[in-house]
């Protein structure tokens, strides 16, 4: 049965059928000429709050600040149009918002962190399109947080990406911002994206633009490393694997101690990195945390196209040109294969190939 919600403003929009949830609200399709959606919060906990909240983000909408995040096609941020209310304005019912819907233009930004998920939905993206969508998200986050913006629930859930790695953001309602002096704190946190001084800290403890960083070094670690967290890997010692949170806490990250975890011999190796964005995330999680401008700038110096080089024997196989040979047959050999090339037909140059790299490794080795 479809869902009826009403503006402030009296104007009407038909839900259609659910389309994804998450910790706090459901998200509905909406039946509308538009690419719209509309996400109803079912239990805030301050519902009066949340209502004042949207109304300042949707007014926000047309000041100078918003409209800078909003130019631009396809949309980068899936802002808040109006906020609505199940059941009508005054009424006892569940209050949300309308936004843009983000998948007229992109898939949700997961499907870029597996190999499986790249090879059905994104089949001809390789590594310098992760690299691209590093360096748009730091761009992004660079561009929130010079108009006074704080995610604080920065997460892959909240994200959305093309083809083209250009990035996208969702979850507005959530972000920390002021607006005519009053402050509306970032409320949400998720594990595993969550700076350390914010895990295990008391409710309502805020973000900053420093937290934002830290989870930016996760999420770019996580793209340009076929989906590995810089904190995963059971503990050395031989305890128990608890959470990504636990290493986090405990400093468990092979960039900063490579005796510190034990991961799969499948899991990417170190020197698929560039060594300049190596340095910037180990300055990341040692505790001297780069601001998302510092990512951008480098990201971008290393997607240049004299930074990158191509594997003669899968095209899918782009890597930075700092590795004398390429990091993504290493790992296809051990059966992970990051960017498995789209015909599996042998190439009549392969063994060729092969051989040079295998020669190439054993000068590199000595």
């Amino acid at each position: 049965m479809a869902l009826t919600v009403v503006s402030d403003s009296g104007r009407t929009w038909h839900l259609t059928q659910r389309i994804g949830s998450g910790s706090e609200g459901v998200v509905y399709a909406v039946d509308d000429a538009r690419p719209l959606v509309a996400k109803l919060v079912l239990d805030p906990p301050d519902p009066a709050a949340y209502r004042r909240r949207i109304a300042r983000l949707v007014r926000q909408r047309r000041q100078p600040r918003a409209v800078r995040l909003l130019s631009g096609t396809p949309t980068r941020v899936a802002w808040p149009m109006a906020g609505v209310r199940a059941g009508g304005p005054g009424a006892d019912g569940v209050d949300g918002y309308v936004m843009t819907d983000m998948r007229h233009a992109r898939q949700p930004f997961a499907h870029l962190l597996t190999p499986q998920a790249r090879q059905v939905l994104l089949p001809r993206t390789t590594w310098a399109t992760a690299l691209a969508a590093a360096l748009s998200l730091a761009r992004l986050l660079t561009d929130l947080h010079a108009e006074g913006y704080v995610v604080g629930d920065l997460k892959p859930d909240n994200l959305w990406v093309d083809a083209h790695g250009r990035v996208g953001i969702a979850d507005v309602d959530s972000w920390q911002f002021t607006d005519g002096g009053e402050v509306f704190p970032g409320r949400m946190g998720t594990p595993g994206h969550t700076a350390p001084e914010r895990i295990g800290a008391p409710a309502g403890t805020a973000p900053d633009r420093a937290s934002d960083d830290f989870v930016l070094a996760v999420l770019v670690h996580q793209l340009l490393m076929c989906g590995l967290h810089p904190f995963a890997g059971h503990p050395s010692t031989g305890g128990d694997y608890l959470s990504y949170d636990d290493n986090v806490l405990h400093g468990r990250c092979r960039l900063l101690d490579r005796t510190s975890v034990v991961l799969p011999r499948s899991a990417p190796p170190v020197d698929l990195l560039p060594r300049r964005l190596a340095a910037l995330f180990r300055a990341a999680f040692g505790g001297v945390r780069p601001p998302a401008s510092v990512w951008a700038e480098a990201l971008a110096a290393e997607s240049e196209p004299a930074r990158l080089r191509t594997c003669r024997r899968n095209p899918l196989h782009v890597h930075t040109a700092e590795r004398p040979w390429c990091p993504w047959c290493d790992l296809a050999e051990r059966g992970a294969d990051g960017y498995p090339a789209p015909d599996p037909r042998p190439r009549a140059d392969s063994a060729a190939q092969g051989l040079k790299e295998t020669e190439e490794k054993a000068l590199w080795q000595r």
